[in-house]
């Protein structure tokens, strides 16, 4: 599979009014965990958090959550979505002042969350029950005649279940007409991790890298993949490319970018690392 990481002029917004792929899938990233993912047929949201929502929940209490950058693109210039998924019910991934907004402007639009985090997401949203689609660990949805998605297990720290057994958080295996893009969600290594990822063969991976701390755990703040990790698990999997994320939001949670630039110029090997950027689509 071709890769290339072509640095494009002007907004997010102007790119994505110019024109769409008309073959294979263009990237682009949304800042923390968000992706737009475009292959000229469909075009999907992937944790999009383009509000400000958190800065106002903690502006009194707790750690800043005032955002280190601001959206790449206002949700007014976003072009027709058709599906949005969130990997889990947390803000920055399942941002009801984002998903409700998008959802006004396209109707038709569904949005995929985990089976235990509807009841969340139709809190959060104000939306029906129509707009949303639930999906569980090992379930495979069809998004179109070339289209699927394919759900697995992330652990936020920890692999959750909730009382109906199913899981809290999810990566999600998409292929879109022999693309594959493996989005892993908030996630740690954990037993079982690679086989369900080998089962999806990825050409990219989209891993979380802020890693995790005691004193975040502490405070009730769950973390993910260091650095090291996230490279190790997609060496082991055999992934061509992967994009590190997650970082660069939050001053209290994220790693410093030239960390990740310096790990992927040392890295010798079949695997890739490039660190997500704005301004740049991700091409396959």
């Amino acid at each position: 599979m071709a890769f290339a990481a072509l640095r494009f002029s002007g907004t997010l917004a102007r790119r994505l009014a110019a024109g769409r792929p008309e073959r294979g899938a263009s990237l682009y990233w949304l800042g923390q965990a968000g992706f737009l993912i475009d292959t000229g047929r469909i075009r999907l949201l992937v944790d999009p958090y383009l509000s400000d929502s958190l800065a106002e929940k903690y502006r009194h209490r707790g750690f800043s959550h005032e955002r280190m950058m601001p959206p790449p693109i206002e949700i007014a210039d976003l072009p027709p979505i058709d599906f949005i998924f969130c990997t889990h019910f947390h803000t920055d991934h399942m941002d009801g002042a984002t998903l409700a907004p998008i959802a006004e402007r396209f109707p038709a639009m569904r949005i995929v969350v985990p089976k235990a985090s509807v009841g969340v997401a139709r809190e959060k949203t104000g939306l029906g029950p129509d707009s949303f689609i639930g999906i569980d660990a090992d379930e495979t949805l069809a998004l179109g005649m070339e289209d699927e998605v394919t759900a697995v297990r992330a652990a936020h720290e920890e692999l959750k279940r909730d009382e109906d057994g199913h899981h809290l958080f999810l990566g999600y295996g998409f292929d879109l007409a022999g693309v594959r893009v493996f989005h892993s969600g908030d996630t740690i290594p954990f037993e079982g991790q690679r086989s369900e990822i080998e089962a999806l063969r990825p050409d990219i991976a989209l891993f979380p890298v802020n890693g995790r701390s005691e004193a975040l755990r502490s405070a009730g703040i769950a973390g993910n993949f260091t650095l090291d990790e996230a490279v190790s698990v997609a060496s082991a999997c055999a992934i061509p490319v992967v994009l590190a994320h997650h970082y660069g939001m939050f001053a209290f949670n994220t790693i410093a970018p030239e960390r990740i630039d310096a790990k992927a110029t040392a890295l010798t090997g079949p695997t890739r690392l490039l660190r997500a950027r704005e301004g740049i689509e991700y091409r396959l």
